[in-house]
């Protein structure tokens, strides 16, 4: 389940953009598989910082999640696109960047459990062996 939707990028740019941003052979319409395309790369990058403390992929998605999403994916569009990223959209990257860091170092948290620890390690002295060289000689 991706962390938010072409409609949630068209709230915070215009179809216009969009259509610049995405559509390489000119048919004058929004390609909607360059917008999927760019927030599954932000959600992958959300998942790799929000995967230390969390359990990821989120269900459901909680709205500082989707924030970053949004933002990720609108500079992801307009990373492919042009070779200037225009201030803004830089600026709420690197906003979105610095949650992500700071969710994952414990910094700032969401209202989601924590990820269980790993479990303890197994471990065996050499005087637990089940066979011993004696047991496996006549093998």
């Amino acid at each position: 389940m991706a962390y938010c939707a072409l409609e949630d990028v068209r709230e915070v740019i215009s179809d216009e953009e969009l259509i610049h941003l995405t559509d390489d052979a000119g048919a004058g319409a929004i390609v909607e598989s360059r917008v999927t395309q760019a927030i599954a790369s932000a959600d992958a990058e959300i998942d790799g910082y929000c995967a230390v403390r969390y359990a990821v992929p989120f269900s459901p998605v909680p709205a500082v999640i989707r924030k970053c999403s949004i933002d990720i994916a609108v500079y992801n569009l307009h990373a492919r696109r042009t070779k200037t990223i225009p201030e803004a959209r830089q600026v709420r990257y690197d906003n979105a960047v610095r949650i992500l860091r700071d969710i994952a170092e414990g910094k700032a948290s969401i209202d989601v459990e924590a990820a269980p620890e790993a479990g303890g390690v197994s471990r065996r002295a050499p005087e637990d062996k089940t066979f011993t060289l004696d047991k496996l000689k006549n093998y």
